[in-house]
């Protein structure tokens, strides 16, 4: 007998970006169905209001029209019905991003949150899915590739789908096109890899390089991996960068050039981004899916669910995504501490990290970190990367405190804590409490990490990293940035004497001040985020010339800087500053102890080298 409640989907107009998605649903309520979209994706913590892209909407049984009624922005109320009740909607796909949906006449993706009706009482019941071949002649020879349990069809062919409950229904994205796709194992377990989007990367070597993570976190994990497939939907973009994990998938986008190049054995910056960004996700099969704040537990997706842990969910993913490429040997310890530079970079440049705590980050994501203004910079911390720092700092304390003669690498670290969370609580589905991360951590180890924590997450002071990798045989350095584009991570070549304080991007000709930081040149001269920059010092302003005008300047040098706020042209007098040392690069100590060294390989999971 086919289920109760079945969705049928159809790529209806793909020129005009339209998936239609038809409802029906046995035994209605009889005073009336209610019926829900979500109002935000999990992994994704912002209101997005899904149902916003529903362009058209309209009920039906085997008798006719049935009236509906919209309740609030997301909820519909359908009159009585007489026997099966129909709901047919029409949705608006054109977000080409991992978190919404996207549809035209190459090739079409959604989330189940961005087109599937939820029966209001009926979220724990089956579901199953019809996904039917778009009729577009342009269409032709389009499959689907998706973790949907299947029940018609071959694989990767177009059918039926079904789903425990409305929970699984919109953990399972689904890619359909003309992609191409490459099959791996690790762990037992089929793995596959569906890329979208035209490309000429060698597929084979990204699937043995992620074969070689893949079972590097199972293995990490300690368990057998808690799925029976796995996908990775990737879609290749000229410009483009993002991830959005799932039960046993994920959804990737990335610039096209990131892919290996056929014949070509190095680690480009873009190839190793692309395999950082595929760790992270994968880990997040764990990390969130499975062991979960007890705020997540379960969702509630129509509205904020607030919780403080963000910092350990994300950013102790975040630490552990790039620290998996060195541990495999897939980079080396220079490009590891380079990408390790760079995440330090992404903290200690911004002067919100001395403003917002991590705890209040976390839980302010649904307001501050994916709704970013110009005074973000000065306002906030992201618990991805700050989060990435104090994991680091967590594992490197836990590894000294547990330190002994005979173990000088320390008996336990991080790594002990995060497989004692997930038997506590992700093996057996229970929800980690608030304080969960911190009794765990303190339990397993033996020590006392009160103070640690009070720091790194509740205060605003930075993190002893550098005392802290100096034990490991590393030595991490401060620079000024050197241009707008310095990411940090390495030795800087000429190291500027004077700053703007400022962000500036340059579109269109103009030569704008993206943001300014707190206390900086350019704030105290009185000049804002938004003003546009025409002359300095009586000369037309570029952007890199307006920064290079600053950083061979002197501190106490003034620099004449006329502008527009709006079309008020205003001219100030900017006295130079010293810059700040805000980059990161880190290397190893070449005459480091056998100890430092022992640390060093036990954190890396490498031999004792240099």
């Amino acid at each position: 007998m086919p289920a109760a409640i079945h969705y049928r989907v159809t790529p209806h107009d793909p020129a005009a970006h339209i998936f239609r998605v038809r409802l029906t649903l046995r035994d209605p309520a009889p005073e009336g169905q209610e019926l829900t979209m979500p109002a935000w994706i999990p992994g994704s913590y912002m209101i997005r209001d899904f149902s916003k892209h529903v362009v058209a909407i309209r009920a039906f049984d085997d008798h006719g029209d049935v009236p509906l009624h919209k309740v609030d922005k997301r909820t519909w109320r359908a009159a009585p019905a007489r026997g099966d009740l129909r709901v047919e909607c029409d949705v608006y796909a054109w977000d080409l991003s991992v978190r919404k949906a996207h549809l035209d006449q190459t090739h079409g993706y959604f989330n189940g949150t961005s087109l599937f009706l939820c029966p209001t009482g009926r979220e724990h019941e089956p579901c199953e899915v019809e996904l039917d071949a778009p009729e577009d002649p342009r269409c032709a020879g389009w499959r689907v590739a998706t973790t949907l349990p299947r029940v018609t069809g071959e694989p990767w062919s177009f059918g039926l789908f079904r789903a425990a409950d409305y929970d699984e229904l919109i953990d399972h994205p689904v890619e359909m096109g003309t992609f191409v796709h490459r099959r791996f194992e690790a762990g037992g377990v089929p793995h596959f890899l569906a890329v979208t989007g035209r490309h000429d990367g060698d597929l084979d070597r990204l699937c043995a390089d992620l074969a070689v993570i893949c079972q590097h976190h199972i293995d990490f994990w300690g368990d057998a991996a808690p799925m029976d497939r796995y996908l990775f939907q990737l879609t290749v973009v000229g410009s483009g960068y993002g991830g959005l994990e799932h039960r046993s998938s994920t959804s990737l986008i990335a610039k096209r050039d990131d892919l290996p190049r056929p014949g070509r054995d190095e680690v480009t910056d873009g190839y190793r981004s692309l395999l950082g960004l595929c760790s992270h996700e994968y880990f997040h099969t764990w990390n969130v899916k499975r062991l979960k704040p007890a705020a997540f537990t379960p969702y509630d997706l129509s509205r904020e669910n607030h919780t403080t842990l963000l910092w350990a969910f994300e950013g102790i993913t975040s630490y552990y995504d790039d620290l998996a490429l060195v541990r495999t040997g897939i980079i080396d310890t220079d490009s590891y501490l380079e990408l390790l530079g760079r995440s330090i970079t992404r903290v200690t440049r911004l002067p919100g990290r001395k403003v917002q705590t991590l705890a209040d980050s976390s839980f302010d994501t649904w307001i501050k970190l994916y709704q970013p203004d110009e005074n973000s910079p000065n306002a906030g911390v992201s618990y991805y990367t700050k989060g990435a720092m104090v994991a680091l700092a967590l594992d490197l304390t836990i590894r000294l405190g547990t330190a002994s003669e005979e173990r000088p690498a320390g008996e336990k670290s991080l790594d002990d804590v995060m497989r004692d969370l997930w038997q506590r609580f992700g093996a057996v589905g229970i929800g980690v409490p608030e304080d969960g991360v911190e009794v765990t951590a303190a339990e397993v180890t033996g020590l006392d990490l009160r103070e640690f924590f009070d720091r790194a997450i509740r205060s605003t002071e930075d993190l002893d990293l550098a005392g802290l990798l100096s034990e490991f045989g590393v030595a991490l350095h401060l620079r000024p940035a050197e241009g707008t584009d310095d990411k940090g991570g390495k030795p800087g070549k000429e190291p500027p004497t004077g700053s703007l304080g400022a962000e500036v991007s340059g579109k269109a000709g103009a030569v704008k001040l993206r943001s300014v930081a707190t206390g900086g040149s350019a704030m105290r001269a009185g000049l804002s985020a938004g003003d546009v920059v025409v002359a300095v010092d009586g000369l037309k302003a570029t952007p890199q010339g307006l920064v290079e005008r600053f950083s061979r300047a002197a501190p106490g040098d003034e620099i004449e800087v006329v502008a527009f706020r709006d079309d008020v042209l205003l001219q100030r007098t900017c006295t130079v500053q010293a810059p700040e040392p805000t980059h990161a690069w880190l290397e190893v100590i070449e005459d480091a102890s056998p100890v430092q060294r022992a640390r060093r390989a036990a954190w890396l999971h490498q031999e004792e080298g240099r």
